[in-house]
């Protein structure tokens, strides 16, 4: 694989600058099977010298954004001159909002059991979720899909085409396998992103380009997570009446 565009890849999608060095062992091992035998030295070299052609390349006026050497590193920025375009751009933007823990938890449910009723949520998570439902619905993140054809016929509870451009998705079948939702789930909390069941959360998905503003840069180039905001109260399934 070429070195260049692994190279304009890896700034891309780093979220702060990125060393030479955490270049280097990134793309260590393709450029030593180009080149068997290659040494470490010539690596660097070789590496620095197509992060230079890069540079040189957006820096021409086609281009609206630049790579820069920031603090040590290299990342992509806006340049000065879209600076204007890309804050307009960034104040049309819907202003964020968030998912607590349990709504996260129970939006999850939903996406993996749908259709599903607000009796089958509560008996999975242990905690009455009606609370949480009115959030989501809110937040048309979920729809209705019917009703249950049992006694009392309960709503059926589906995600919405909102969820779908939320979390990047073509739809319900890309969603990770449970096994790799949990282990999605105990990374974040490995990392203190969410430590307690009260504790807001960031939920990933596909996002406009994020935005800095300060006196040198305006922006990174790289995609950014998106934040939902919604706060509910929840009650032990078991003692609140059905």
């Amino acid at each position: 694989m070429s070195l260049r565009p692994q190279l304009e890849a890896i700034i891309y999608a780093a979220e702060t600058p990125i060393s030479l060095d955490q270049i280097s062992s990134l793309v260590k091992e393709s450029l030593l099977a180009e080149t068997p035998g290659i040494d470490p030295a010539e690596i660097k070299s070789r590496i620095r010298a197509t992060l230079e052609e890069l540079m040189a390349d957006y820096s021409g006026a086609g281009h609206g954004i630049e790579i820069r050497q920031v603090a040590g590193g290299y990342r992509m920025s806006t340049k000065p001159e879209q600076h204007d375009v890309v804050r307009a751009f960034a104040k049309s933007l819907k202003p964020p909002f968030r998912l607590s823990l349990p709504a996260l938890e129970t939006l999850a449910v939903i996406a993996y059991k749908q259709p599903v009723t607000v009796p089958e949520i509560s008996e999975i998570r242990g905690v009455d979720a009606g609370g949480v439902i009115a959030t989501l619905l809110d937040r048309k993140l979920i729809t209705t899909a019917g009703r249950k054809a049992v006694i009392g016929r309960p709503i059926l509870y589906k995600t919405s085409k909102e969820f779908l451009l939320r979390f990047g998705l073509s739809d319900i079948h890309e969603l990770p396998s449970m096994e790799e939702f949990e282990k999605l789930l105990a990374e974040s909390f490995q990392s203190d992103l969410l430590p307690s069941e009260g504790t807001m959360v960031e939920a990933s998905s596909s996002s406009p380009p994020a935005i800095e503003d300060d006196s040198s840069e305006t922006g990174s180039a790289q995609t950014a997570e998106p934040d939902f905001a919604a706060e509910e109260a929840e009650t032990p399934a078991s003692t609140k009446p059905e």
